[in-house]
């Protein structure tokens, strides 16, 4: 925070007064509001103002522990009143989450003692407790939500201790213990919720960057997942379970290709986890010849490009051999066009893809119709004037917008010299056409595991759907995106970061699954998150203030799905001092 001094101009004269203005990030840069007005009072009355109420907000409130309180008191019950309320529920299940999937003990063991008051372990923890209650930057959590939530109660260390510098820090010492750490986290989950990894699927996003970027090798240009082609960006590799656990990722630079991460992936999760038994589950961007080459020794499953399709027209016509995998999606296998592979193709086809692709190709249609129209017009209006350049950059862009429905169409353009004037011809290829409506809803894969039903294979495809929802959940309700760091490796210990708190969120995903809440632990997060801590402040008839530290008792709702979770709450907090 800092003051402001502002200048009104009011009736010819100049009026000044003191404003203190906090500032603070956003998505879309750094932002400043006005916390309070402080008036026309000299620089010094001002300086002490904020002097004032930094030594306010710095104030670590002392309380009672349970075993400090007196057996008995007389208490003014008018004078009883509540202060110091700060966020608990969130942090108190992050603990725990943190806890159980042994991460303090996997932490504790890698510490060395150094020279350091506040160890880099409670460090580590603030940081991705933080992203997983509150996703914020380390400036954010520094100045506010340190001292907004129950930190220090849990940690004991005081929030003038937490500062920026000492938070980047903290991210310094996590990265290098990134390959130790998944194996870990791989025996836990293993354990915990009975996880067989016999399928890995194995998808790429990537995120963007507010700024320059100059001085980082990662942050390229290339094809944004988030529709920001204006900022540079990274692309995040991501292997996940069939339950939609992480087994490890890895960054790469914006402008790598999603086939070229592939052998890279591959090899280092054989050389963490073994090569047995293991089925690779991966997108049509993943294909290469390359990339088959490598895959050949190995189980896999593969989405196919749309275009693959002709060589499976009698297949897709064909109204026999389909099989119901779900209600409204039907699979047949057809034999590989080339004799001498022994991969098998699965032809799939569904109910509401294809309701989604006509109705998308309608608009495009129409929209192509729309512009046609205009253009004829634009013909019309100008003639005796040669413009058939012109339109035909119209004409390019127009198909290029609608890119979907452009081979529905043939349009050229012309210099009519009798009429004088640029005609546009339209024709519509019928044949293109029939073809596109064909194939609406139709997809295929490829495999070489050649024993399984067509559901089995199908299922395990679809299964891929894991990959893309831990994307939007590190992107929606993790913040992944922007990213704010400038140095590649602070840039890679801020995904890294990420990570972690996204196993927090799938391991709290799967204890409500097993307890039978249900495929969405987002409303029970929000829940429990609700839960705040208070100070309430007695004074007894000595006129002596008593200060107990107390979490409100849940609802029952609450208390009914903490219960099913196999977690109790606290009801008083006991100190902890550094």
């Amino acid at each position: 925070m800092y003051l402001r001094r502002i200048n009104k101009k009011k009736s010819g004269k100049n009026h000044f007064y003191w404003a203190l203005v906090e500032s603070y990030r956003t998505e879309k840069g750094p932002r400043q509001r006005i916390v309070g007005y402080v008036g026309d009072v000299s620089r010094a009355k001002a300086r002490k103002i904020k002097q004032t109420v930094d030594r306010f907000d710095s104030i670590q409130q002392d309380f009672l522990a349970p075993e400090e309180l007196p057996e008995f008191a007389t208490i003014e019950t008018r004078k009883i009143r509540t202060e110091r309320q700060r966020e608990f529920g969130g942090v108190w299940l992050g603990n725990k989450l943190f806890c159980s999937l042994g991460l303090s003990e996997f932490f504790g063991s890698c510490r060395k003692k150094g020279r350091e008051t506040v160890d880099w372990q409670d460090v580590i923890k603030i940081l991705v407790l933080s992203r997983f209650c509150h996703p914020s930057s380390e400036l954010y959590i520094a100045e506010h939500f340190y001292e907004q939530a129950a930190f220090e109660d849990y940690l004991g260390i005081p929030a003038s201790k937490i500062y920026d510098n000492r938070l980047y820090r903290g991210l310094d010492k996590l990265l290098p213990h990134k390959d130790s750490l998944e194996r870990h986290l791989k025996q836990r989950l293993g354990s915990l919720f009975s996880i067989d990894y016999d399928l890995f699927l194995y998808d790429v996003t990537s995120t963007y960057f507010e700024g320059q970027m100059d001085g980082s090798s990662l942050a390229q240009r290339g094809y944004s997942r988030d529709s920001r082609p204006d900022c540079k960006q990274v692309c995040i590799a991501l292997v996940v379970t069939k339950e939609g656990l992480p087994l490890g990722y890895e960054v790469f630079a914006g402008n790598r290709h999603d086939s070229t991460t592939v052998k890279e992936i591959v090899e280092k999760m054989e050389r963490q986890y073994g090569s047995a038994d293991r089925i690779w589950v991966m997108d049509r961007g993943m294909i290469s010849e390359k990339n088959l080459g490598l895959l050949k020794s190995r189980r896999y499953i593969i989405g196919t490009p749309k275009a693959s399709l002709k060589n499976f027209e009698r297949q897709l016509i064909q109204k026999s051999d389909w099989r119901v995998v779900r209600e409204g999606v039907e699979a047949k296998i057809c034999r590989s066009p080339e004799e001498e592979t022994e991969e098998v193709f699965i032809l799939c086809r569904s109910k509401e893809r294809a309701r989604k692709e006509r109705a998308m190709h309608d608009r495009f249609i129409k929209r192509i119709e729309q512009g046609v129209d205009k253009l004829h017009r634009a013909c019309e209006r100008a003639k005796g004037r040669d413009i058939t350049k012109a339109i035909e950059r119209r004409v390019g862009r127009m198909l290029a917008q609608n890119s979907r429905a452009a081979g529905f169409f043939s349009i050229s353009t012309r210099y009519d010299s009798q009429e004088r004037r640029t005609v546009l011809d339209v024709q519509k290829k019928d044949h293109d056409s029939e073809w596109q409506r064909l194939t609406e809803g139709h997809y295929i894969l490829r495999t070489n595991i050649t024993d399984w039903e067509p559901q089995r294979l199908w299922e395990a495809y679809i299964n891929l759907t894991d990959a893309e929802e831990a994307f939007r959940i590190h992107k929606s309700d993790l913040h992944l995106r922007p990213i704010w760091h400038q140095k590649d490796d602070r840039i890679r210990a801020h995904i890294f970061v990420c990570f972690l708190s996204f196993v927090l969120w799938k391991a709290f995903g799967l204890m409500c699954k097993n307890a039978g809440l249900g495929d969405e632990p987002r409303r029970v997060f929000k829940e429990i998150a609700r839960i705040c801590m208070v100070d309430v402040v007695l004074t007894t008839a000595e006129g002596k203030e008593l200060k107990i530290r107390t979490v409100p008792r849940p609802d029952k709702p609450l208390q009914i799905i903490l219960h099913r979770l196999g977690l109790h709450m606290p009801e008083r907090l006991t100190k902890r001092v550094l």
